[in-house]
């Protein structure tokens, strides 16, 4: 069984065999690729700002901001310039290292591509990393944001491919493969992850992973959200995922993708203490940080501070993150 080589190339049945390993083995070879890699005890800190909230036109069964669900969210236009910029200060303040920045639409228009152009060129100029996440590209919009100072572009697989059409109907998964293709050859680094505890299959949950590490450059960064139930959404009864299996999703992935940041993502705050242990010793070395990711909760940052000192986890420095 292949342990951990970025190079590999990964089949479902080989991610299945991990996944199936027992716990405390599974766990232990993951913590040593994790360790081969990263210092174990440091965890690169992300804040995520909603600069476009809702009204969205795409159809995911998962999200709140979709157009077509009644989750009593509140629709707000592009947030200006100077406000993103204050958050932005604010969240290096509180010791994050990147920025994200997100945006409800099925591809940016020219307008407001323009304006997050120079977002972008603002945050950048704080000394912080810059990511987007504003739906499709085409090859020119993501040279335009790679020109402005974009680092990373964020943009999903969200599940495997073949339980895709079950959670999306308004575009296709060759559809988000050219978008992380225009980024990539636009020389941004790729943000890609996906979503579990939407009522698909572990073998799902392997088909995501295996889907990310076979890409033509495994991501730099990986996001693993937990579904956040939302009431009004399609998924907003689903099935609560076991804890367990979300942390052997975490190992699994970095076992897959050894040099990525393995990000905690949405969903933390309904994970106690004693999981985000279990996935930081399984491989993940990245959160979000700050109040809200997008528009769910998120622990709070001193609430985090306080786990970190806990644990003896101090922030990862700027340039372990980006090495």
């Amino acid at each position: 069984m292949a342990d951990g080589h970025a190079s590999a190339v990964w089949t479902v049945e080989l991610a299945l065999e991990l996944y199936q390993l027992p716990l405390m083995d599974l766990l232990y070879r993951a913590a040593g690729v994790h360790r081969q890699n990263f210092n174990p005890n440091q965890v690169q800190i992300s804040t995520l700002c909603s600069i476009k909230t809702g009204a969205c036109p795409e159809d995911c069964a998962y999200c709140p901001q979709s157009a077509r669900y009644k989750t009593g969210l509140k629709a707000e236009k592009l947030m200006p310039l100077d406000v993103v910029l204050e958050r932005a200060a604010g969240a290096k303040e509180q010791g994050a290292t990147r920025f994200c920045m997100g945006a409800a639409w099925r591809s940016p228009k020219e307008k407001d591509l323009a304006q997050v152009e120079a977002m972008v060129r603002g945050v950048k100029a704080m000394g912080l990393e810059t990511c987007c996440t504003l739906g499709m590209l085409e090859p020119a919009q993501a040279e335009r944001l790679k020109a402005a100072g974009l680092d990373y572009y964020n943009h999903n697989l969200d599940t495997s491919p073949e339980y895709y059409g079950e959670i999306i109907g308004t575009r296709v998964y060759q559809d988000r493969l050219d978008t992380l293709s225009a980024v990539r050859d636009a020389g941004m680094k790729v943000c890609c992850g996906g979503i579990v505890g939407m009522n698909e299959q572990r073998r799902d949950r392997a088909g995501l992973l295996v889907a990310l590490a076979n890409l033509p450059e495994p991501p730099q960064s990986v996001p693993i959200n937990q579904l956040v139930r939302v009431p009004g959404t399609p998924l907003g009864d689903a099935e609560a995922l076991d804890p367990l299996e979300f942390v052997r999703t975490v190992a699994v992935a970095r076992m897959l993708m050894p040099k990525a940041m393995v990000r905690l993502s949405a969903g933390r705050e309904e994970m106690s203490d004693e999981l985000q242990a279990l996935c930081f010793m399984a491989g993940a070395n990245s959160i979000f940080y700050g109040e809200k990711l997008l528009t769910t909760a998120n622990p709070e940052a001193e609430r985090d501070r306080a786990l970190f000192a806990r644990l003896g986890l101090e922030q990862m420095p700027l340039d372990a993150a980006t090495r």
